[in-house]
């Protein structure tokens, strides 16, 4: 199994790596992909991750000594905190770069707002390679799953990153991404955090997908559609409730 996760790793790596070289995705007709890659992530977060993380509301309830309402509530209220924190982040980057190509003409934020947010968003791929390992459903179905609709979610954020950052991405962005799911999968070999805690990190990252993937649907320039989203959505969650 752990060799199975580290293939997963390095498929995760392999697209930061090369997603800005991914020429079906530059295409006229590139959102469709992205879109249906969004809809499978959203699929997995509401219907696999969600559902697994109240099968915990126990051992949070054990861990913080209260019931299990608190601990129901808590798990909720991570996983806010996780879209709130990337959508925060989404709205400093464009505010900064509104700002700065008003003054420069530079259609980028500034060097501060650049580094906290690919510094979010490694800690991003942390976590994910990091629960390749320690996913709340061990097995190699739980690993196929998370694989596939992570995978797919990287397809679609990766590109938002891409196109936020083109020139500082090929240089050295996707180095510091592909590094950091790396560096989760090998920290999951050494450290295992409590279970407690782990349902919260998995909270956080749903809220994460929630957040990023809405981000690369919602606004008018991306050229979203909704038909492969609602696609996406649909044929993963079928998957997922036959699996």
């Amino acid at each position: 199994m752990i060799a199975a996760t580290f293939a997963c790793a390095l498929t995760f790596a392999a697209i930061h790596l090369f997603i800005g070289r991914m020429s079906g995705l530059h295409a006229a007709r590139r959102s469709g992909w992205l879109s249906f890659c969004g809809g499978v992530a959203v699929a997995y977060v509401f219907l696999h991750v969600l559902p697994e993380l109240a099968v915990h509301n126990a051992v949070l309830a054990k861990w913080i000594g209260e019931d299990a309402l608190v601990a129901d509530q808590l798990v909720y209220l991570v996983a806010l905190l996780g879209l709130v924190v990337f959508y925060g982040l989404e709205r400093h980057v464009q505010t900064s770069r509104r700002e700065n190509r008003a003054e420069t003409g530079e259609d980028r934020p500034n060097e501060a707002v650049f580094h906290i947010h690919m510094a979010a968003f490694a800690l991003y791929n942390l976590i994910i390679g990091y629960l390749l390992l320690h996913r709340e459903e061990p097995g190699f179905l739980s690993l196929a799953l998370y694989a596939t609709a992570l995978g797919v979610h990287f397809l679609s954020s990766d590109f938002g990153l891409f196109l936020h950052h083109r020139t500082e991405y090929e240089r050295r962005v996707r180095w510091i991404m592909a590094g950091a799911v790396l560096a989760g999968w090998t920290l999951g070999l050494v450290i295992e955090v409590p279970e407690a805690a782990l349902a919260l990190i998995f909270a956080f990252l749903a809220g994460s997908v929630v957040m990023n993937v809405m981000k690369e649907e919602l606004p008018e320039d991306r050229a979203a559609r909704f038909a492969p989203f609602f696609g996406g959505t649909v044929l993963y969650g079928a998957v997922l409730l036959v699996a």
